[in-house]
Parts: structure tokens; sequence; C-alpha cells
């Protein structure tokens, strides 16, 4: 993997195209139609890690609104090929945000926890996707946060522990029990093990927080998907709970940043999607991806701040009305 000038390339795979069937010896596959289909063709446990951001309700162009308890139905026999082509020490990442109805939420990942329990699946840890941009509410607080559930099939499963190592605060930090240790460094050279809350932006993924910018107008990665996902989010899972060489699958693959994210560290990957021009737009982006032209937001990257300096970060001169002169 390397990078030039926020430019994703890759070394390993090389340029084949992307195929429009499941071929064992390919390196990125896109299914057309309905997953629950498609998926058909994917032999049984292929898969080492399933992630995705599934259609959830909440009134975005692409998404029919459909009551919640038929909205899982209908995901069922999406949900039960997924299991399928699940490897027994494979990992499913569902990354969810909340339903809304009269602005009452419901938050997707409660209900989606006995979906996947009764289905055998073991709940690793529930991620928190923090982001600073989004709607603005009148009559509750503005929602800025979605969650990521991480799956196992089994007890036995990948877990990657020296590739998603971060730096630890006190490396300095030295054995104080009395024994042939003693004085020694107590940590790892490689940096500590990750706790359950992420803060991605300080490279210091601590806690089940992880402040990854969402995908907005000024994003580098910024297609017309109305909801798309970060390349970023999905790195961490790919690192983390696959090897090279492994299959990656999205069934709900949009515009291809699941595809992508694998592919940069020498994964394979496989998306369904129905849309046609989402399709068109996810092999363009691993076109340029393999010419070393897809715009990219660097993992880890900090989050902008602003200065002070821009006029959109300075108080409006209408709002400076002195005190005691307010009416």
């Amino acid at each position: 993997m390397s990078r030039t000038n926020g430019l994703a390339t890759m070394p390993l795979f090389g340029k084949a195209d992307t195929s429009n069937t499941f071929n064992p010896e390919a390196t990125s596959v896109i299914l057309a139609g309905d997953s629950a289909e498609t998926l058909r063709s994917v032999p049984d446990g292929s898969i080492k890690l399933i992630i995705t951001s599934p259609p959830y309700n909440i009134g975005k162009a692409y998404e029919t609104a459909t009551h919640l308890t038929e909205y899982l139905e209908n995901l069922s026999p999406i949900v039960d090929q997924l299991i399928r082509v699940l490897a027994k020490d494979g990992s499913l990442c569902w990354q969810v945000g909340n339903y809304v109805e009269e602005s009452e939420i419901f938050p997707l990942d409660i209900f989606y926890y006995p979906f996947f329990k009764l289905r055998g699946l073991k709940l690793r840890n529930r991620i928190v996707w923090h982001f600073e941009h989004g709607l603005h509410c009148s009559k509750r607080f503005s929602g800025r946060y979605e969650v990521l559930l991480w799956f196992t099939k089994s007890d036995n499963y990948t877990f990657n522990l020296d590739g998603v190592r971060v730096p630890s605060k006190y490396p300095g930090k030295t054995n104080y029990h009395p024994g042939e240790n003693y004085g020694k460094p107590s940590g790892n050279p490689l940096g500590k093990n990750p706790a359950d809350i992420w803060k991605v932006v300080e490279k210091d993924w601590e806690t089940s927080l992880w402040c990854v910018p969402n995908v907005k107008a000024n994003h580098p990665e910024k297609t017309i998907h109305p909801c798309q996902f970060p390349i970023e989010i999905v790195e961490r899972c790919v690192l983390a709970l696959t090897s090279e060489n492994d299959w990656v699958l999205d069934p709900f693959s949009g515009v291809g940043s699941a595809i992508l994210a694998a592919l940069r560290h020498n994964r394979r990957a496989i998306g369904c999607e129905k849309e046609q021009d989402y399709i068109s737009i996810a092999k363009q982006r691993i076109a340029d991806f393999r010419n070393g032209t897809l715009p990219y937001r660097p993992l880890g990257k900090p989050v902008h701040q602003p200065t002070g300096r821009e006029k959109v970060s300075q108080i409006p001169e209408e709002w400076l009305v002195p005190r005691g002169d307010s009416q």
C-alpha cells in the first residue's frame, strides 16, 4: 500500500478488471441485483469479513420508508445468505444509526442484536462512530453518532492485534514487580492493545468512540451517494479482522467504499448492489484506485479544526449585541 498526495495506490494485485460474477481468482467482484439472490453464487464459508451499512429508513432518497418490523423481516433472506457464506473464523460488522418516526428514535443496533444472536453470532464489540456534521434537529438533540456491531461466527476468529496497535501513552513505563523483569519496559514495542473506544483522529484508539468525518460535500471521497461510507471506517476492520488475500464482502456496496478499503490492504472484495448508477461509480472508483488517481482521505488523518480566521468560523456581527442593549 502506498499514498501519493492524497491518492491511493495498490502494489500487490495489479490492474485486473472488476468481475461481474463470482470468480475465486478475481480481486474485485460486483454482483448486480438483490443480495438475497446474487449471493447464492458465493461458496459456503468463503468470506472472512462481512462489513456493511444497510439502508435503514431515515428518509434518505435511496430508501423506501417501511415499518421497522417489516424492514427487519425483509432483510432475513439476505442475512441468511450472509451467515452461510461467512467463514467459521469470520466476522460480521454491521454499521447502523437510528430509525426515526415522528421524532421518536429507535436505535437499530438494539433491534439487530437479537436478530444476529438468534442466528448464532457472538457480539465482540459495540463501537460508536462519532462525526461532527449532519442534520440539525429542532425537536430533539441533533444526532452525531452511529454504531458498528462486530459479531463473530465462533470463538475461533481472526483478530490481528499487531495490525491495529496504537502508540502507548507511557512507553517508558517499567515493570515494578520483583523478579527478573523488574525495571524493564512493561509494554509492547509495537504499542498497546486498543480498548473498545477508538479516538481515530488522535491515533489513540482507546475507546469505542471513533471520531471519523462522515462523507459530506467537502470530503475528498464524495460521490452522488446520499449516505456514503467512509473508506477509513472500513480500513480499521479490514486490518484487524482479516489477513492478506482474504475475501471481504459488502452486501449493500453502494459506490464501493468497502471494496476500496479491502483492495487498499491487499484483500479481495465482493460488493452487491441494485442501483446501476452506483455500480458504474464503484467500478470507476476501483479503476481510479488502480491507476493511482482515486481521491482518498488517509487513515488516521486528523479532522480539520478551524483556526478562527475563516469567515464561517467567526461570530456574525449581527449577533454581537453589547450586554445591556438587548431588549
